[in-house]
């Protein structure tokens, strides 16, 4: 089984929210966003871990890119 999320940086947490699944979760960084998704996987499938089933999870990142100065060459 494959579980996706969603997560992005609101300006103060990383946030997971779960594609086609109602699970949500926060972190203060991406280390402990990783940690809290793997935690609330566990706990909203306990009944399917319990009878062996293996879960996948697949996190997609939201990053912001912005130009950097250029140097001014001589």
């Amino acid at each position: 089984m494959y579980i996706k999320f969603e997560s992005y940086f609101d300006g103060n947490y990383w946030c997971a929210r779960g594609i086609g699944v109602d699970i949500f979760t926060q972190g203060k960084s991406l280390d402990e966003l990783m940690s809290n998704i793997q935690e609330a996987v566990e706990l909203h499938y306990e009944d399917e871990l319990e009878r062996g089933e293996s879960i996948t999870i697949l996190t997609l990142q939201e990053y912001e890119v912005r130009s950097h100065a250029r140097a001014a060459s001589c």
